[in-house]
């Protein structure tokens, strides 16, 4: 297992060292700069006061809108007071007295800085839940589940400093998603799960999977003619660097949209080998392989569920539209908007079910080996060996 895992690990290492972006700002950075104000930032704000008004653009379609009076909270404009307009979609969601807003903060515009409404302040909720999540993690998991959410931050890490700087600059997208993909896995299954051999065959399967989505929605993306502008930010995207390899950029989501699932199949088959093996050692590797796919159906069964319909919850606004514009069933599924969505899903799911056989191959084959070496050890080392293998 070690003669795949070596070379892969280099090759991994190599690619980060020869991919990672060397800080330049990129064509579509520097149209952002233009783009925006210089100088521009976004202090948070207090609403003093807020009275509503009639903005409708056609009577017959009632729109309110308001004008709200609040004080900046911090930067360099801290202690202003501003007048900013609240878009009726906005108000209607509700803003009253005391609710802190998001503002953007213009320097350098004719009269002094001015202020615009930006989004809501949200800062609490999502601080609260993700102390909660960790709490609930650290309390269920122990120090596995600790240990899981630093691979987390190690994940969002290489995406925020070489995964995304890098799709933004000249580099191939295949093999900037590829070479990201594999970083994390690596990092956090051993992070997660320890040095074994069950997490080496999970990481040996999970590999597998995100080298056969690469492979296939590389074919898929091509075949169906994908242009991947299909959104409203590839559209602004394309506006900043229309260079940019779009298709690419589509299938570079189905790579990175593929790892967790796939790291959560291939370690559930791992460990369920490993539990067999270790509840009846006499299992031949047949055996083994048989009892681990019976669990590995079933777990397919769910998670194709499981990856359908979080791709479709998540694209549900544009399948909304399709309805009220009564398309043919089979027109709107090979629309462009869908038809990504579409080749995402199947792509994942064909690598998901594929990579089950694998995983459970591997892990029966390592899993008798480690068997195997056990036996032929005196009698009252055996248990603890076999301990030492499961984990």
């Amino acid at each position: 297992m070690l003669l795949l895992l070596v070379p892969v690990g280099l090759a991994t290492v190599l690619g980060l060292f020869v991919l990672w972006p060397d800080g330049t700002p990129t064509r579509a950075q520097q149209a952002a700069e233009v783009a925006l104000p210089p100088g521009t930032t976004y202090p948070d704000a207090r609403v003093v006061s807020v009275e509503p008004y009639d903005c409708s653009l056609d009577p017959a379609v009632p729109a309110t809108c308001g004008k709200a009076v609040v004080e900046v909270l911090d930067g360099d404009g801290k202690g202003d007071f501003a007048q900013v307009d609240i878009e009726a979609d906005v108000f209607t969601s509700g803003v009253a007295k005391g609710d802190t807003l998001v503002l953007s903060r213009d320097p350098a515009a004719e009269g002094g800085p001015s202020y615009q409404f930006s989004d809501y302040e949200r800062s609490t909720p999502i601080v609260v839940l993700a102390i909660l999540f960790a709490v609930v993690v650290g309390a269920v998991a122990r120090w596995r589940g600790l240990a899981s959410i630093l691979g987390l931050a190690f994940a969002f890490f290489i995406l925020l400093r070489f995964v995304l700087p890098s799709l933004l600059a000249d580099s191939s997208p295949t093999l900037v998603s590829l070479v990201g993909s594999a970083a994390i896995m690596f990092v956090v299954l051993y992070l997660a799960h320890g040095f074994s051999a069950r997490t080496t065959t999970a990481l040996v399967g999970t590999l597998f999977g995100l080298t056969l989505v690469a492979v296939l929605g590389s074919l898929a993306v091509s075949a169906a003619r994908l242009t991947g502008l299909t959104s409203e930010e590839t559209v602004t995207l394309h506006g900043y660097d229309p260079t940019l390899n779009f298709s690419g950029l589509v299938l570079a989501g189905v790579v990175v949209a593929g790892l967790g699932i796939l790291n959560d199949v291939t370690i559930t088959q791992a460990s369920a080998i490993w539990q067999l093996e270790e509840a009846s050692p006499d299992m031949t590797w047949r055996e083994l392989y048989s009892r681990g796919m019976a669990v590995g159906r079933d777990h397919i069964a769910s998670t194709v569920y499981t990856i359908v319909f979080a791709y479709a919850g998540a694209f549900l606004p544009a399948l909304l539209l399709l309805e009220l514009y009564s398309m043919p069933f089979w027109t709107a599924v090979t629309s462009t908007s869908l038809a990504e969505e579409v080749i995402r899903t199947l792509v994942g799911a064909i690598a998901l079910v594929l990579a089950v056989p694998v995983t459970t191959a591997a892990g029966a084959f390592f899993a008798k080996a480690a068997g195997t070496e056990v036996g032929r050890v005196p009698d009252r080392s055996m248990t603890a060996l076999r301990a030492r293998f499961a984990r």
